[in-house]
This record gives structure tokens, sequence and C-alpha cells, in this order.
């Protein structure tokens, strides 16, 4: 072999593995998605002139080895009149687990939604007309289970909520346990990175005697029980 094709064919290695090492950190570094309010809603009546609303990013990503990951949480005062004193919470469920919120309080355990492994209260003394407060969440996402987050806005004292978003899945039906970082859309439920690629993760033992279609069955009728659940829980009542 030629000493100039000796040099040709490790110049195209060097620029493969180049290639391949920015392929990774892009998808390790996927910037957060839109800002949205998907799967929020209106629950007790604002005050006139007041309009309360929450968005969260339509992407983020799971650091695979970690299962950090983090998000921007806002809530809007898209009405004509100040909001006066009212607090965001910021609360995980199943698979997603809130660290920390910047400039917010941790829920003491026994006062979290029931369901909930975790949350922060957000104290807003006030929020002007048209204005908006951003929240920087640090979370850990483990890609082997669903997850999900919930946003409501209440008065300071909590015995009204004005607004609550979700809880709303992040997810993939697309798992990538292999690669650096998994990202996740909002409003997904997330298809779990599972033994084998074909199976739900195992939680018990009957877990051992479904097969795939039953366990799914039996997570769409939780899912509905949840639904009809939380349609007859008290207006109050978050998450």
């Amino acid at each position: 072999m030629s000493s100039r094709r000796t040099t040709t064919i490790a110049g195209s290695l060097v620029t493969a593995a180049f290639s391949t090492v920015m392929i990774f950190s892009v998808t390790a570094s996927a910037d957060e998605g839109p800002a949205s309010s998907k799967g929020g809603k209106a629950v007790d009546e604002a005050p006139a002139g007041v309009e309360l609303t929450t968005t969260l990013p339509g992407t983020i990503s799971v650091d695979n080895s970690s299962q950090k990951t983090d998000l921007t949480a806002t809530v809007k005062n898209d009405g004509s009149k100040d909001s006066g004193k009212i607090r965001l919470l910021v609360v995980g469920f199943d698979g997603m687990t809130v660290k920390n919120v910047q400039g917010c309080s941790p829920i003491e355990e026994k006062d979290l939604p029931e369901g909930s492994n975790s949350g922060f209260a957000c104290p807003i003394d006030n929020l002007a007309a048209g204005k908006s407060k951003s929240y920087a969440v640090d979370a850990t996402f483990d890609v082997k289970k669903t997850g999900k987050i919930c946003l409501p806005v209440q008065t300071s004292d909590g015995k009204k909520t004005f607004w609550q978003q979700g809880p709303v899945p992040f997810g993939t039906t697309n798992p990538s346990p292999n690669a650096p970082a998994t990202p996740l859309l909002l409003g997904t439920d997330n298809k779990p990175v599972a033994p084998g690629g074909d199976e739900l993760p195992k939680t018990g033992v009957e877990r051992d005697l479904l097969p795939l279609g039953a366990a799914g069955a039996s997570l769409m009728a939780a899912g509905v029980a949840g639904l009809w659940w939380s349609q007859r829980r008290p207006r109050r009542t978050t998450c």
C-alpha cells in the first residue's frame, strides 16, 4: 500500500470519527421545543380581567446515564388586570421527579397531590396584566417508565385553582437507550425502554403473567379510571 493511500484512508477514518462525535453532541443537547399549553384547562373562575395560563417546552432531552433533564415552566397573565397574590405548583408523577425549581420551595410529602412523587411551590406576589414569569426546573426522568408533570396556578392559600396544565406526559414512542440522550415530546405517552425491547418493565409478580397486549389494556383501563376520578374530585383539588 502506498504512503499516499495510507494517508487518505487514515484521514477518512478521522473524519468519520469526528462526524460521529458531532452527531452525539447534537443529540445530547437537544433544545427545548416551542412553549405549549397542551393539556391545560381552566378550573375555578379567575377574578374579572385575569386570564392565567401556563406553558411547558414542546421537547426536553434526558441524559441516559444520569437521567437528568431540565425545562422551563412559565405562568402567564393574558388578561387586562393584575393577578394579585397567586402561586404556581410544579409537580412530578411516575418516572418524572422534580428535583428543584429555582426560587421555589419544596412541597412536603404529606401535602403533595395524590399519586405524585415530588413538587415545588412558587409564590408570586403579583403578575401584571400581559406579563409572564418563568422558572428553571431541574428534574430526573426514568425512561424505563412513563412520566408526567403538572402545573396548577392557584390562589396564594391554595383554596382555588384558576388553571391547571396536566398531569401531562413527556415521552417517546422510539426509545434510544444506547444514545447519549433521549428526546421526549410534550403530550406523548412514553414507550418505556424495556428488557428485550418488546415488553414493559416488570414491577411485580403479576406483571410476569401478563402478555404485552394485556398489560397495555390494563394501562388503558387505569388511564380511563384516572380520568373519571379526576373529573369527580372537587374543583379545588389539583393534579
